[in-house]
């Protein structure tokens, strides 16, 4: 495997993270709170529009599929010395559990965390299955994602009117506890995000087994960047098509985007002229902390739009579009740029990233890497092969 291809899957998930905040931090903004976002969001610009759906699902099903690389390289590990799988991983993921309920409660309504957990707990049991049990496990929790997304869509077109919101708290343990009194609410999508996580995960695995990383993996990366391409065609029916489809956008065509994306990154990190650029430098530092920085950037999002906090959600009310387009978009550079930087002094005198470290230390000596990491840096002829 090159040196451009070796560090793919960190530039790789770099992006996703600087992806998923692309989304959230418009959850962030709008001042109805996050149950806005099943009234669709405020602020209707074209722009606005064309933003969130050129981030919408796409970036954290690439945090998906590598999630499930992670988790198979995680495995071929235990395999190779000689530990029971999945035995200690299973504590990982109880650790990501609890760090996705602490983020639930204390700061964000949409966490994936908890969705992740779940799924890598039913993936543990599957990865070093047969590939029929693979597949089949693959498909029914597919088919299930499917007629979830369908019966959502339609009810999108039966919907009369906006949907009642609760009032969002000014304080932060308003919020807190709203988060505690409303699970059914903010927690409803986890019954798409595990079983499609599921599906992804399993993705994820096998496209490591089938070399897309790999110096003889052009192929593969070829058949996923023309994927890529139909699922931006796509996309593009599908906003086109109005509100009613963006569960179908999210969960269904979202995933053939990030399969784009995953077989083109490698492609261009092999062609730039400057391997060591400020930008690759810098995903390769938030993709080396995802889940810090994940967690992170939430945190100050929360601060600077939460009324408790600066309160710029508020301030947003009042902006003609043009002007909140522009402060929206300078918080997530501004926040994406604070991160890389922050990462990147860290990495200096540490391996993982804070969070990172805390669930290494407390899953115990003999553990496998923190659920989803990508620490096998050795070419392909040399790992165990499936």
């Amino acid at each position: 495997m090159s040196g451009p291809r070796l560090a793919a899957p960190d530039v790789l998930r770099g992006l996703a993270i600087a992806g998923t905040f692309a989304t959230n931090v418009w959850v962030f903004a709008d001042p109805r709170g996050p149950a806005a976002v099943f009234a669709g969001f405020a602020g209707g610009w074209w722009l606005d529009a064309v933003l969130r759906a050129v981030a919408n699902g796409k970036f954290l099903a690439l945090l998906t599929l590598l999630f499930g690389i992670g988790m198979e390289l995680q495995y071929r590990s235990a395999v190779r010395r000689g530990l029971r799988w999945p035995g200690r991983y299973l504590i990982r993921a109880g650790i990501l559990f609890a760090e996705g309920l602490l983020h639930y409660v204390l700061v964000f309504e949409f966490d994936v965390l908890m969705g992740y957990a779940i799924a890598s707990v039913l993936v543990a049991w599957l990865v070093g299955r047969s590939r029929t049990v693979r597949l089949v496990a693959a498909g029914l929790a597919g088919a299930f994602v499917v007629l979830v997304v369908g019966a959502v869509t339609l009810g999108a077109f039966a919907q009369t009117g906006d949907p009642v919101l609760p009032p969002y708290p000014a304080t932060w343990t308003g919020q807190v506890w709203l988060r505690l009194t409303q699970p059914l609410l903010f927690r409803i999508e986890l019954v798409l995000i595990v079983p499609s996580a599921v599906v992804l995960f399993l993705a994820g695995a096998a496209l490591l087994r089938a070399g897309v990383f790999d110096d003889g993996g052009a192929r593969l990366r070829r058949t996923l960047m023309l994927l890529g391409s139909a699922g931006v065609l796509l996309n593009v029916v599908a906003v086109l098509a109005g509100p009613a489809w963006f569960a179908v956008e999210r969960y269904l065509v979202a995933p053939l985007v990030a399969a784009g994306l995953l077989g083109l990154v490698p492609e261009v990190l092999n062609r730039m002229r400057d391997p060591a650029g400020p930008v690759r430098r810098g995903l390769t530092a938030i993709g080396r902390t995802a889940m810090t920085c994940y967690v992170g950037q939430n945190i100050l999002a929360a601060l600077l739009f939460h009324a408790w906090g600066f309160g710029l959600s508020g301030a947003l009310a009042g902006m003609a579009p043009p002007a909140r387009t522009a402060l929206v978009v300078a918080v997530w550079a501004g926040v994406m740029t604070a991160s890389a930087v922050a990462s990147a002094c860290w990495l200096r005198s540490h391996d993982r990233g804070p969070l990172e470290s805390i669930a290494h230390r407390a899953a115990g000596p003999g553990a496998p890497g923190v659920p989803g990491g990508l620490r096998d840096r050795r070419p392909a002829s040399r790992r165990d092969a499936r």
